[in-house]
């Protein structure tokens, strides 16, 4: 009995003579997953077999076809005719990209943006620019992209607004490469080639700088990314950098800072560097909901790496431990379930930070000097 298949023997089999099974996490399937698979998540699919078909193929895959190996080989053990896609996703999807690069996928994507997506994610992103006035004639902007869904459509934003934009602006599209595998750099090189965006990559060791480090990888890793971003745009002469948070980001992270951080604050528009003298950061996906993200790449069928880092290449997040999941994506649940009792949550969520009544707050800061309700009550 065979023990694994290539993306190319998938491809020339029966499609009624196997079952595809994705065994990672519904989040990463949701983002992309193969064509006619089916999401059985690791541990179901290790703890109950019952309604696997015994007369068909059964294909398994993981994020990188390691974790998936060991399963099949369970099943096959089993007497299941079981195989693993050698690669897994990731080589899928390298596979996929190669193919589509061939066709006119950037001029689909911008006809989409100009018609389809319009009204939910171009003029949301004319509308960050605009009320936040994140643009000025002759800026140099660095447009960081991370190689995931929000940093690609950013990057095509940013070519329309300035094709069609009413003053001169350069753009620099950035990609720093902090220790990516071969196969998730080619996968974002490849998408930048599908959809004609020219990148500059430079890289960094920063995957290894924090791969060992026990308390908050993340965090440290964000903030060692954002000072070689702000270097290297310092470097090829731009004022600022575009990152592609968007409006759920900002709103998870209000509610983040008042249930984990005991505080009041948002994730701003635009900032100052405070290491880099005349630098600004800027966020002009601030206004674009995560959903009409995702409808934008299930329509243009675009798939994206999830996460690039050491800690998902070798299939450690295929399906994670309840006990690690993160504050965020806790804080992304808790809205999502308010949002099905109230659908304005979001907005007044939103709303909060643009609507802070000062005579009903107890204390704030400004300038890192806090004021009291009480140094007005006194006076009155």
């Amino acid at each position: 009995m065979i023990e694994e298949i290539t993306i190319q023997e998938l491809a020339a089999m029966e499609p009624s003579a196997c079952q595809i099974i994705d065994m990672r996490d519904s989040t990463a399937f949701a983002l992309g997953h193969i064509d006619g698979a089916v999401l059985i998540p690791q541990k179901e699919l290790e703890a109950s077999h019952e309604n696997l078909p015994k007369d068909k193929t059964l294909v398994i895959y993981c994020r990188s076809g390691i974790l998936s190996a060991d399963v099949a080989e369970q099943l096959r053990e089993e007497g299941y005719a079981a195989v693993n896609l050698v690669g897994g996703y990731v080589k899928w999807l390298q596979e996929k990209i190669r193919r589509e690069t061939k066709n006119e996928k950037a001029a689909e994507v911008e006809q989409g943006l100009r018609k389809k997506f319009h009204r939910v994610i171009f003029s949301r992103f004319a509308k960050a620019i605009k009320t936040y006035d994140l643009i000025q004639p002759n800026d140099r902007i660095a447009v960081c992209i991370s190689g995931g869904k929000d940093s690609m459509l950013m990057a095509k934003l940013f070519q329309e607004i300035q094709r069609h934009g009413k003053f001169p602006f350069e753009l620099v599209f950035l990609v720093m490469d902090p220790g990516y595998s071969a196969e998730n750099r080619q996968i974002i090189e490849s998408n930048a080639k599908l959809l004609q965006i020219p990148i500059t990559v430079f890289e960094t060791n920063i995957f290894d700088s924090v791969y060992h480090v026990q308390n908050n990888p993340c965090y440290l890793c964000a903030r060692m990314r954002r000072g070689h971003l702000y270097n290297k745009a310092k470097e090829l002469g731009c004022n600022k950098i575009a990152l592609g948070h968007h409006f759920d980001d900002v709103i998870e992270t209000i509610l983040m800072s008042m249930i984990y951080g005991g505080q009041v604050e948002t994730m701003m528009p635009k900032l100052h560097s405070a290491n880099f003298e005349g630098m600004q950061l800027i966020r002009p996906m601030y206004l674009i909901r995560e959903a009409d993200i995702k409808h934008w790449c299930r329509y243009h069928d675009l798939q994206f790496i999830q996460c690039a880092c050491h800690f998902t290449d070798t299939c450690t997040t295929c399906d994670p431990d309840e006990r690690t999941v993160s504050k965020r994506m806790v804080v992304k649940q808790l809205i999502a379930k308010l949002a099905e009792e109230n659908p304005q949550i979001e907005k007044n969520i939103f709303r909060s930070v643009e609507n802070i009544n000062l005579n009903k707050i107890i204390s704030y800061q400004k300038d890192h000097v806090v004021h009291s309700f009480l140094d007005d009550y006194r006076n009155e």
